[in-house]
């Protein structure tokens, strides 16, 4: 399964994608400055939200592509099925 996504689809995971890579500098910072461990941890979890946001909206557009192509193979489609039960697993 490729990641072949629409631009605004693209965009919006990147976007994620930055802001994630932003909150994650400042965790950094903050645990380097000795910061308060409540801050800290606050920050760590909207990293983690921001990390599922994108990979949820990934798989989402996967399952969105797959219907939309479909397939008239039983076989293919549960293997397909299967593969994005497993990613979406994995964000869980």
């Amino acid at each position: 399964m490729e990641l072949d996504m629409a631009a605004a689809e693209l965009k919006s995971v990147l976007n994620r994608l930055r802001r994630a890579q932003g909150q994650l500098g400042a965790v950094i910072r903050m645990i380097e400055e000795g910061r308060d461990c409540e801050d800290v941890i606050t920050q760590m979890a909207a990293v983690s939200r921001a990390l599922d946001r994108a990979g949820f909206a990934i798989i989402a557009t996967g399952l969105q592509h797959c219907l939309a192509e479909g397939t008239a193979d039983p076989e293919d489609r549960e293997r397909m099925r299967a593969r994005l039960e497993k990613l979406f697993l994995s964000l869980a």
